[in-house]
């Protein structure tokens, strides 16, 4: 039986972040604190439906639902589900969820992207001369339509 591995040492030197020349700016992860920024949304629409980890999955599931059967001003005929990176799973799994629902009568219909986020990195010290940085990062994204098909085959 084999030794289990041991996982690849991590590297405690600074980090290097690129700037605007060939130059690379040395950074000490220690100094500087991550902030994400909100990632860039799509135009807001009635029935979009942007999903996330923090909201509980039987309300969102029930917002979607409500959309779907109208709720009072006549249900939309389609949604859109928006999910972004750790967000991908849960929203396949409401469209499935909405899917099973309706005895298999939705159809869906997925694209995936790839969303470009930007972090700032804030000097933990204010009073020394670091200046805030920004760094970007890619993360996956998913769109899922949620319809029902038109009733002339």
């Amino acid at each position: 039986m084999a030794e289990p591995r041991s996982p690849a040492p991590v590297p405690q030197t600074p980090v290097g972040i690129p700037s605007e020349g060939s130059m690379a700016v040395e950074m000490d992860p220690v100094e500087y604190t991550l902030r994400k920024r909100l990632p860039r949304k799509l135009p807001k629409r009635r029935n979009d439906v942007y999903v996330n980890m923090k909201t509980d999955f039987k309300a969102q599931l029930a917002r979607c639902q409500k959309l779907l059967d109208g709720g009072g001003t006549g249900g939309h005929r389609e949604i859109c589900i928006h999910g972004l990176g750790l967000a991908i799973n849960r929203a396949i799994n409401i469209a499935l969820q909405l899917q099973a629902s309706s005895q298999w009568t939705l159809q869906i219909a997925a694209n995936t992207s790839t969303v470009e986020l930007v972090d700032d990195l804030e000097p933990e010290d204010p009073d020394e001369a670091g200046e805030p940085l920004t760094r970007t990062r890619n993360n996956s994204a998913i769109h899922i339509k949620v319809f029902y098909p038109d009733p002339q085959g």
